[in-house]
């Protein structure tokens, strides 16, 4: 039988991504460094869970432990992204994504999974998870936005605002979160939607995916259907019983603190890793952490950010 592996584009990670071809047969080979091995066996876990949840996610099919390396069922070429990017009535396949997450959510996920002789523990978001990914827009969009910014200083000072912006956090950690919950890691598999990119899984907010969806840098949707995917996900959660208000506040907290994450993600793409691909995607993410930002709650980080950060100047991105 002939054989055929070609490279594929992968994604913001460490990891590198083939196609296998045997005969009329694809599958998927993931290669990781050899730090990052553990990696693997984690999105191995999370894969089985999921699919265990009847939740489409790539199979394992092989190990090369030894090797970094792991074969998978292939979910496709085509993801969620490429469904909708044209389309100009989105709402309907959005909310098929609401329902995945409910369905996710409904997963009783445990703090400890064995698989083979591996153990795999599943943290929990924590006030020093959040700080730790929100740094990076600190550490990397800042520091190589604008050369004359004190960054430590500003550092210090926008970090004790945002503790206690998220302190304000309303709904516990308790549910899975995918944790990279956009069109892209949404494949479309057999008429149905099937999750990649799943390793990161952890226990965290209800809002969080949800924010990461609706709020997607990638793809730009209208305020009223943002708002009609968040009442819809408010109607169909086990959170109907709840404030609206509660959940609105945890979404956008939650919108602003990821967003926050990705800008300093991308620019470190950019700049490690000569990425420079992702920069396209900063102009958007700005607008929607400026449109999270109108939440009363945000009202003193809004005006230390204008106290201390020249927005519309960060905002251009040529002088990285």
């Amino acid at each position: 039988m002939n054989y055929k592996l070609k490279k594929i584009s992968g994604d913001a990670s460490f990891r590198e991504f083939y196609r296998l071809q045997k005969g009329k047969k694809t599958s998927i080979i993931v290669q990781a460094r050899r730090e990052k091995f553990k990696n693997l066996i984690t999105y191995c876990v999370v894969n089985k869970i999921l699919t265990n949840h009847k939740i489409y996610a790539p199979k394992l099919i092989q190990n090369y432990y030894e090797d970094n390396i792991i074969e998978i069922t292939d979910l496709g070429k085509k993801s969620f992204y490429d469904l909708v990017i044209k389309k100009k009535n989105k709402l309907n396949n959005y909310k098929s994504l609401i329902n995945l997450i409910i369905k996710l959510q409904n997963i009783k996920l445990k703090q400890t999974y064995r698989f083979g002789k591996f153990k795999v523990n599943f943290e929990t978001y924590t006030l020093k998870n959040l700080h730790k990914e929100s740094d990076i827009f600190f550490d990397w969009y800042l520091k190589y936005s604008s050369k004359k910014i004190k960054i430590k200083k500003i550092k210090n000072i926008l970090k004790k605002e945002l503790n206690d912006i998220y302190k304000k956090i309303y709904f516990r950690n308790n549910v899975f979160v995918h944790r990279d919950f956009h069109a892209s890691n949404i494949m479309v598999y057999k008429n149905n939607f099937g999750l990649i990119d799943s390793q990161d899984a952890i226990l965290g907010n209800p809002l969080y995916d949800v924010a990461s969806l609706i709020d997607d840098v990638r793809i730009k949707l209208s305020s009223d259907i943002q708002e009609k995917l968040l009442n819809y996900y408010y109607r169909n959660s086990k959170l109907k019983k709840e404030k609206y208000e509660n959940l609105k506040n945890d979404f956008e907290i939650l919108s602003v603190q990821r967003n926050l994450k990705i800008l300093g993600i991308f620019v470190r793409l950019y700049k490690r890793d000569s990425k420079s691909n992702y920069l396209k995607y900063l102009p958007h993410t700005w607008s929607l952490i400026e449109k999270r930002l109108k939440n009363p709650v945000f009202e003193n980080l809004n005006y230390l950010f204008k106290k201390y950060l020249k927005i519309k100047t960060l905002k251009k991105i040529g002088n990285l």
